[in-house]
């Protein structure tokens, strides 16, 4: 099956050169590379040009986000096999080839790659699929361990890694591509999670190795990036979750913010990226505003729930079951930064 491979870029100019070339090698696998550039200012539109013999590129003139530039990509490919790779990644040589052998299994609508740390020695995990807690906030699988080999066996996941991802383009033609509302982070999550409510499952393959500079879109750092992903992880459970599930959101929320005081108090989880008083202040700062731009965009996100209904296969208690199947314990969730 032909394979369209998508690079969203935004001013990454440095990586971007080893990710396409990455793409590029790739062995025993019809591909087309479409690289969407989101208003880059670094030269990086100018080192595309060189490459148009062999890829093709759409050029926007602002950055209209990690989502809406997936999605540009998307109409544009022909493929019947949608691989999403980060800029900050470089693939295996044969990546491409062992996430299509997955879709064999007409079920299976989604892939997951075995995405390791960039640079790490002895090699650290960075994810191998996803887990969710029962308030939207998702997690790397493995996220932060060594690898010993533990997640060497295929097995069906929750749903892949935007970073590294493959799906079925008939997956994306029934339920629609990543949610541009949320412009970036939790968006692989909402649209995989989707893809399960619509009765797709996701294999992992671990012999899909990709190798990723972590925290290269806006810094581990960044008070806006905790922002994104506390509003994202309101709009994915608004938008997917039952209402059994939903109504208790914000018991689960609390919960999981007293664990993360207890956290911090050690020198665990998030916080540790934001040192001393002034940055717990920012944390905090970061996550009331995230939670503000959710109650903004609420009313629009609930009126999607309707949309849902289109392709549902599973019901609300076999959703409730997929989360619990896949949730990410809470001592555990408390104690890893995203």
């Amino acid at each position: 099956m032909k394979i369209s491979v998508i690079v969203v870029n935004w001013n990454r100019r440095s990586l971007l050169q080893d990710c396409l070339q990455s793409v590029i090698g790739q062995q025993d696998a019809e591909l087309e590379i479409v690289v969407v550039d989101n208003g880059s200012t670094d030269g990086s539109v100018e080192f595309l040009n060189e490459f148009k013999s062999s890829i093709s590129c759409i050029f926007n003139e602002e950055n209209l986000g990690f989502c809406a530039a997936n999605n540009q990509g998307i109409r544009a490919a022909s493929g019947e096999l949608i691989a999403l790779l980060n800029n900050d990644a470089v693939a295996d040589p044969r990546w491409a080839h062992e996430l299509a052998r997955a879709f064999a299994d007409p079920e299976v609508g989604m892939a997951a790659s075995k995405i390791l740390v960039y640079g790490s020695d002895p090699p650290r995990i960075d994810k191998v699929g996803h887990l969710i807690y029962p308030d939207g906030q998702n997690r790397g699988r493995g996220t932060g361990e060594i690898d010993r080999g533990q997640y060497d066996r295929p097995e069906e996941v929750a749903w892949p890694d935007g970073c590294a991802a493959m799906y079925r383009k008939a997956t994306l033609d029934q339920i629609g591509g990543l949610d541009e509302d949320l412009f970036a982070y939790a968006d692989d999550a909402e649209l995989g999670l989707r893809a399960r409510i619509a009765g797709w499952r996701c294999l992992y393959v671990p012999t899909a190795v990709v190798r990723h500079h972590r925290g290269m879109t806006l810094g581990v750092a960044s008070a806006r990036r905790v922002t994104l992903i506390e509003r994202n992880r309101v709009l994915l459970a608004a938008k997917l979750f039952p209402w059994r599930l939903l109504i208790w959101n914000p018991v689960y929320y609390l919960a999981r913010l007293a664990a993360g005081a207890i956290a911090a108090a050690r020198g665990e989880g998030e916080t540790q990226r934001f040192p001393g008083a002034a940055g717990k202040l920012t944390l905090v700062w970061a996550m009331l505003k995230g939670d503000w731009e959710a109650l903004r965009l609420l009313p629009r996100t609930l009126a999607k729930r309707k949309e849902i209904d289109r392709f549902r296969k599973l019901n609300a208690k076999q959703v409730v079951e997929l989360i619990r199947r896949y949730r990410i314990g809470l001592a555990e969730l408390s104690r890893r930064a995203n």
